[in-house]
């Protein structure tokens, strides 16, 4: 069993005041999550005393923080199936990714990835990046399905990993949602952040992050709509959050507020959600491209049976 590496440091002045999560996040570089997990378990001491996840850092205290144990995030190559390629060149790989894949491994994770996929088929990857997410500019959630776009070469990650940072990629999903929403064109502007009593799923919160979601109605049916939803942002859950805040959860989406009577009805056991096209300026020569996704099988059944 590997031994645990136990930090003992000074709260910096610039940090004094801040959450213990978000303080510990910033100073250790570890993701919030996993600060408030270490906080929850009792990992985190300040001036010897348990600190809670939400507690104040206090100025000229002393920190001690026991670091989760390090994991094995080498990806697996194995073949993907379904992961099917889109378009290459020298500097981009897009490819249709399934539902229940992972684009990295992660903690916790040992379901197939993109990464290993790609390996895999023998496809070239950028080695830019974290050891476990060479290549990856964006990701996409395991229980959605679609077009994603992985870096090829060191030019093609520089370039696109800017472009999704500066928000130049146009992505645009289709989901299909309970109820229709009133406006039939419209945005949703609200935070999201963590949810404040379930850690696992994403609420709109006045802490979260900005988060902007436009959408336009395609189809209106008798129980559901099929939208256009471009992001200008891209949290996680961001689409699913905004449509359940608005009251219109995705379809197949109980973790979000969705109808389980009818995501049976239409054979779902997974939230209608598709990345249906990703558009974004060429690495090499700034063309503009468009790469686009069909329906899997599963989405185009439900779509047809409420159609019926």
């Amino acid at each position: 069993m590997s031994q645990r590496e136990t930090r003992n440091l000074p709260v910096p002045e610039g940090l004094a005041g801040m959450r213990v999560d978000a303080g510990l996040s910033k100073l250790l570089g570890l993701s919030r999550t996993v600060a408030a997990d270490l906080a929850t378990a009792g990992e985190v001491l300040i001036d010897g005393a348990p600190a809670g996840k939400s507690d104040r850092l206090p100025a000229d205290s002393w920190l001690e923080v026991t670091l989760p144990e390090v994991a094995d995030l080498t990806p697996r190559a194995e073949l993907v199936e379904g992961l099917d390629i889109l378009y290459s060149d020298d500097d981009l790989i897009a490819v249709h990714k399934p539902v229940g894949v992972a684009a990295h491994p992660t903690v916790g994770w040992e379901g197939p990835t993109v990464v290993g996929g790609l390996a895999a088929a023998g496809f070239r990857i950028s080695t830019s990046g974290p050891p476990e997410r060479k290549g990856i500019v964006q990701r996409l959630d395991v229980g959605t399905s679609g077009v994603m776009v992985v870096a090829a070469s060191e030019r093609g990650y520089s370039v696109l990993k800017q472009a999704f940072r500066d928000r130049t990629v146009d992505k645009t999903y289709h989901a299909l949602v309970q109820g229709h929403p009133d406006p039939f064109t419209g945005t949703v502007d609200a935070p999201i952040g963590r949810h404040p009593s379930s850690g696992w799923r994403f609420a709109v919160t006045s802490e979260g992050k900005h988060a902007i979601t436009h959408y336009d109605t395609i189809e209106a049916f008798r129980e559901a709509t099929l939208l256009e939803v471009k992001l200008e942002t891209g949290r996680t859950h961001q689409i699913r959050v905004h449509m359940s805040a608005i009251g219109h959860p995705c379809v197949g989406d109980p973790m979000y507020g969705s109808n389980p009577e009818l995501s049976a009805r239409l054979g779902l056991s997974r939230q209608w959600l598709h990345a249906v096209r990703l558009g974004f300026n060429h690495p090499a020569d700034g063309r503009w491209m468009e790469i686009e996704a069909p329906y899997p099988d599963d989405l185009a059944r439900a779509l047809d049976r409420v159609r019926e």
